[in-house]
């Protein structure tokens, strides 16, 4: 490990002046990893633990509004959390170890790099970790990797399960910064690969996230499943992961539709016209499956023989319907262990 020099914020103010010239460290499950493996080298490191970004609190909309440093597991068993957002304490909870969550934060969820075996190890290139070097992943073991929104420089995934759920929920990122206080639309928070995969989030450097807020979501409490298909039951990434959240009117039909995937690009996916598709329809498996096929369009796989991901694309299209269907009975995820076993949205 490279040395490092270490400064402690004590407000988000001083997190900010001090932003420019380091990295922020929260609770360090992905940092501390990318460190020893050699993969980040930052020369300072600003700790931001005691900047008090630990709360959740209403919005004076009816939304909440979630610290940045509120760590994962507290912010999934989080009683308005579970009664107004079950969606997110769902994907919360399909994801890492509980270990891992109770040190996780919520900034620091959004900001995690991939876990692209390629991008982990230095002994191979890497566009994502040195730009023009090449990406080894487009011909070769690609099953973990994009079949969306990839570039000929990178064909990595972003690996959150809570990401998808917030893009679901059109959560905003409250940041920080010597030029003031910008709000970034979740859809807008992180990015394609383009020509420049280095750059993961649409973040000015110094910028400091502080807070999560959730608009009010009476109308997705009822009816909304979080489902993850990955490799082994138990800490596992998502191969393919997919939030749904459905209102159905009076009479049945389907009044507003939310659908985002995980696993399938740099991004959690989501498309505008696949969920008006569902607008006005009978929450129906024909339905679902036409939604399914419009946000899986363009999909394209990469990788060669047995290495190749051209499995991800109908497992997506079938994942997305089951979900839809899983949000008509209100059936989130159950994950054995968690205190939700049987519990419904």
């Amino acid at each position: 490990m490279n040395e490092f020099t270490y400064t402690a914020a004590k407000d988000p103010a001083s997190a900010v002046r001090a932003g420019v010239q380091g990295s922020f460290i929260a609770g360090g499950t992905n940092l501390l990893d990318l460190m020893k493996e050699g993969v980040a080298r930052p020369a300072h490191l600003i700790d931001v633990n005691a900047t008090g970004l630990h709360t959740i609190d209403r919005t004076q909309a009816g939304g909440l509004l979630l610290g940045a440093l509120a760590r994962n597991a507290a912010t999934a068993y989080h009683p308005l959390i579970r009664d107004e957002y079950p969606l997110l304490t769902a994907a919360i909870l399909a994801g890492a170890s509980p270990q891992i969550r109770n040190m996780a934060s919520n900034g620091g969820n959004l900001l995690q790099r991939t876990r692209c075996y390629y991008f982990y190890d230095t002994g191979v290139p890497c566009n994502k970790r040195e730009p023009g070097s090449g990406c080894p992943a487009v011909s070769n073991l690609a099953r973990q990797h994009a079949i969306l929104g990839a570039s000929d420089q990178c064909i990595a995934t972003h690996p959150s399960d809570m990401c998808v759920a917030l893009a679901a929920l059109e959560a905003t990122v409250h940041v920080e910064s010597n030029s003031g206080h910008r709000r970034i639309a979740f859809a807008e928070f992180h990015r394609l690969p383009g020509d420049r995969p280095e750059i993961d989030t649409t973040l000015a450097p110094g910028e400091f996230v502080t807070h999560i807020e959730l608009p009010p979501a009476p109308q997705f409490v009822r009816h909304c499943a979080y489902l993850k298909i990955r490799e082994r039951a138990s800490y596992a990434f998502a191969l393919v992961s997919v939030a749904a959240a459905l209102q159905l009117d009076a009479a049945g039909r389907i009044g507003a539709a939310r659908l985002a995937l995980g696993g399938v690009a740099h991004k959690p996916w989501r498309s505008a016209r696949a969920e008006e598709l569902l607008v006005g329809e009978w929450p129906e498996p024909a339905a679902f499956e036409k939604a399914a096929a419009v946000l899986t369009e363009g999909a394209r796989p990469h990788g060669q023989g047995p290495g190749s991901n051209a499995f991800k694309i109908p497992m997506a299209r079938r994942a997305a319907a089951r979900a839809l269907e899983m949000a008509v009975r209100g059936q989130t995820t159950i994950i054995p262990g968690s205190g939700l076993e049987g519990v419904v949205a």
